[in-house]
């Protein structure tokens, strides 16, 4: 298996750690996780995703961002508009040589 490119390794894991990040930044800003029955009936909720394509130190991650109601979600690790990321493959070595999983990466 390859480490980096289209089918890489760092770029499964780059995809990975993002998408975890920006479920958690989207469930601090709604107050409520993923399927937590407290969501039901409120203002704001999910609707759906976006894919997005950023392009990082070991070439394009192609990820899925989530989206809310009201469009009041402003993500801050892939900020709206936002094309490059620099140093993300850094952090994603990183937490993996810890032995970090995905879901205990994501801030």
């Amino acid at each position: 298996m390859e480490l980096t490119g289209p089918d890489g390794l760092l770029t499964g894991l780059t995809k990975q750690v993002l998408e975890t990040a920006l479920e958690a930044e989207l469930s601090d800003h709604l107050g409520y996780d993923k399927h937590d029955p407290a969501g039901r009936n409120r203002g704001n909720s999910r609707n759906g995703r976006r894919s997005k394509t950023v392009l990082t130190d070991t070439g394009p991650v192609e990820s899925e961002v989530p989206r809310d109601r009201d469009g009041s979600f402003d993500p801050q690790v892939v900020r709206k508009r936002q094309r490059r990321l620099a140093g993300v493959s850094q952090m994603v070595l990183s937490l993996s040589a810890r032995g970090l999983t995905t879901g205990e990466s994501a801030p």
